[in-house]
């Protein structure tokens, strides 16, 4: 059972890893299907070692895991729920910024 301190900790690692673009993109792009880390660089147009960092970053969150497939290694979200927490996050986002009530977001950039 997880105390609310290490609640805390997952959930500040789940936000360390969307606080960056190329991040989001990759897991992203990891709950649509598993990928080579070849394949994921050409997908997102950045150089291997860029990639390669943010994937060791999201392998440290516990977001992602490496597969040995033969010689070659796959990368894979950690777990399935992960790509529906995901899809779950990224609706409420749309919607929330769909939805801006609040009558001093412009002035103020509160929302």
């Amino acid at each position: 059972m997880l105390t609310l301190a290490s609640e805390i900790e997952v959930l500040s690692r789940f936000g360390r890893a969307l606080a960056d673009p190329i991040r989001c993109r990759l897991l992203l792009a990891l709950r649509e299907a598993p990928a080579h880390p070849s394949d994921l660089a050409e997908e997102l147009g950045i150089s291997r070692t860029r990639l390669s960092n943010h994937l060791a970053c999201l392998r440290d969150c516990g977001l992602a895991v490496a597969v040995p497939v033969g010689r070659r290694t796959r990368y894979e979200l950690a777990d399935p729920r992960l790509g529906h927490a995901l899809g779950d996050l990224r609706t409420a986002v749309l919607a929330v910024e769909s939805d801006r009530t609040c009558p001093d977001a412009d002035d103020k950039g509160c929302c």
